[in-house]
């Protein structure tokens, strides 16, 4: 099987893009990270890909104020250039306008750290908590023109504990972000995901009907 190749979009330190690529090098994610690209110079999500030998580029979006989809275009200039198949944003802090997607429609892949459709946006961790909600987690989904509005095909489930802080509640849902990205890569690798409407259907799915959680 060949590998899929992925550009990933970042602009902070890039936790996600790290697990990412462990699983590429163990074997365990069967992709070639292709492009890592990020709107800020000096995120050290770009060191982290030159370690590995990746192909790491700063594309600054100064001089694009006002103009969005022009700043799009340039990313996906950047990405065709590698032969990106599939674009993953990992802490990407940019709104991704109609000109990316048009580029790659239904092939943009997101991670948020809520159970959408709750909580989206930032500071989702406060809003959980102050919601009083018992249980949170994170999201993969492909991207859509909205704001974290795209079909779901992933989710992992955390308790939030009445000891959470934002923060606590953070580093425990970032573990849950560090398998199930890559797992969703893997997923669309071997062609299982298909798109219904808003629902994304995985085929060869496990699961059992009765299964559930509880929180106390």
């Amino acid at each position: 099987m060949s590998k899929l190749r992925i550009g990933i979009l970042v602009s902070g330190r890039g936790s996600n893009l790290q697990a990412i690529i462990d699983n590429v090098e163990k074997g365990s994610l069967n992709a070639e990270i292709a492009v890592v690209i990020s709107d800020q110079a000096e995120a050290y999500s770009l060191e982290r890909a030159r370690k590995h030998g990746i192909t790491a580029v700063h594309v600054s979006a100064k001089g694009y104020k006002g103009k969005r989809e022009e700043y799009d275009a340039q990313l996906v200039r950047t990405l065709q250039e590698r032969n990106v198949e599939l674009v993953c944003l990992a802490g990407f802090m940019r709104i991704i306008t109609p000109k990316l997607l048009a580029a790659y429609p239904n092939l943009v892949m997101n991670i948020h750290p809520a159970l959408l459709p709750s909580f989206p946006g930032l500071h989702v961790q406060k809003a959980a908590i102050d919601h009083g909600v018992k249980f949170s987690g994170c999201t993969v989904h492909f991207v859509d023109e909205g704001m974290d509005t795209g079909p779901i095909i992933i989710q992992a489930v955390v308790p939030v504990l009445d000891s959470d802080t934002d923060d606590s509640l953070a580093e425990r849902i970032l573990k849950q972000e560090h398998k199930i990205y890559s797992k969703a890569i893997q997923l669309y690798a071997e062609g299982r995901l298909t798109i219904r409407g808003r629902r994304v259907l995985c085929r060869d799915a496990s699961g059992r009907n009765d299964d559930f959680l509880r929180n106390p």
